[in-house]
């Protein structure tokens, strides 16, 4: 993966995640969004090192499995986009 893709899907990551912020989402549950989606756009246009980016979006799958709902289907299908493109980074960045 080039870095340009590699951005790519953080950028893709960020939105998912800030899309939540715009639907009624359960209080706890955004409060854990809230700090994945912190973390995620503070790689967002960064030349970070491989290392730095599988950590913090280690961070943010950690953080996002504290999700179970949302409470809106929207923000669901949203956090649930933003697991999967999570993985997708972390496969990539560990190989």
């Amino acid at each position: 993966m080039t870095n340009g893709s590699l951005q790519s899907d953080l950028q893709t990551l960020h939105e998912h995640l800030a899309a939540t912020s715009e639907r009624p989402v359960e209080r706890t549950a955004s409060r854990w969004i809230g700090e994945a989606e912190a973390i995620a756009g503070d790689l967002v246009g960064r030349d970070a090192d491989p290392d730095v980016v599988a950590e913090r979006v280690g961070h943010v799958v950690d953080l996002l499995a504290n999700v179970e709902t949302t409470e809106d289907a929207a923000a669901d299908e949203h956090v649930d986009a933003a697991r999967t493109v999570a993985a997708e980074i972390l496969e990539t960045v560990d190989t």
